[in-house]
């Protein structure tokens, strides 16, 4: 089964993490992809370029470069990279996270051998030295569990997926909705009758920290996020009940004093 690579990268990037990343999706991997399509969401470093370029004179046709000339923002940049991809089967890649060895060749094998149009896994999480595990983040392994847990918590770990281009067009692809795009995505799919599921180990090492945390805290956040929730209810995804329970819980986590939020994300990623 033949599969194109989707990544995007923009200007705050560091080229070493860029990198890595790309040696662990074709130096390092055991099933090497067909297709990979790296989207440059607005003008890069030089020393982005710099490395862009020595990708590009390795990998020839293999790689294909989709410049923009402004940010667009992830969202965007994913959709335009996807109408690039050569093959049906897609797996996302971000730019600075590592992909483990096995990865491709275990996904694979689960939407050659399954009726599976997502196929995610367990990703680590690491710091600044990869091979120091700070935490994991585990989400259900069969669709009904995966259909289950979505109500209350994002179902699939982005940077693990593989999944069908004709069934993310289909749903509609990437909508704007400020740091929930993904998670909006996958219930779009779930209604359109998309088959999902994750294999039970971390096949991704995602590059986080402290930062991302205390990003993904505060009124701002909070509030996006009740965008998101009112527009799950909006499409009949969830019910009022459960909006409301999402509601409680989700802003007492949002609001608590950042000294916690390390301790309350690593007590909830390793539940």
């Amino acid at each position: 089964m033949k599969f194109s690579i989707l990544m995007s990268i923009y200007i705050k990037e560091e080229a070493s993490n860029f990198d890595m990343s790309m040696k662990s999706i074709w130096d390092n991997q055991i099933l090497k992809p067909n297709d990979i399509v790296l989207v440059e969401d607005g003008p890069l470093t030089k020393e982005l370029y710099h490395m862009i370029n020595k990708w590009k004179l390795k990998l020839g046709d293999i790689f294909q470069v989709i410049s923009l000339k402004k940010n667009l923002g992830l969202g965007d940049a994913l959709n335009i990279g996807i109408k690039h991809c050569k093959f049906n089967v897609i797996a996302r890649m971000d730019t600075d996270d590592i992909s483990l060895p096995n990865r491709f060749k275990e996904q694979i094998e689960i939407m050659k051998n399954n009726d599976i149009d997502v196929c995610g896994s367990w990703v680590s999480e690491f710091s600044n030295n990869e091979n120091e595990i700070i935490s994991y983040r585990r989400v259900p392994k069969r669709h009904d569990e995966i259909v289950k847990f979505s109500k209350k918590r994002c179902p699939v770990n982005h940077p693990s997926i593989i999944y069908k281009k004709n069934i993310v067009e289909k749903s509609g692809g990437y909508i704007k909705m400020l740091w929930f795009e993904d998670y909006y995505l996958w219930a779009r799919m779930i209604m359109h009758g998309a088959k999902f599921y994750n294999i039970q180990k971390p096949l991704v090492n995602m590059r986080a920290g402290y930062g991302q945390l205390q990003r993904r805290s505060g009124i701002k956040y909070a509030k996006s996020e009740l965008v998101l929730l009112i527009e799950f209810k909006s499409i009949k995804f969830i019910t009022t009940y459960q909006l409301l329970m999402n509601i409680l819980i989700r802003f007492s986590i949002r609001i608590i004093p950042k000294f916690l939020i390390r301790y309350v994300y690593t007590l909830i990623r390793n539940f």
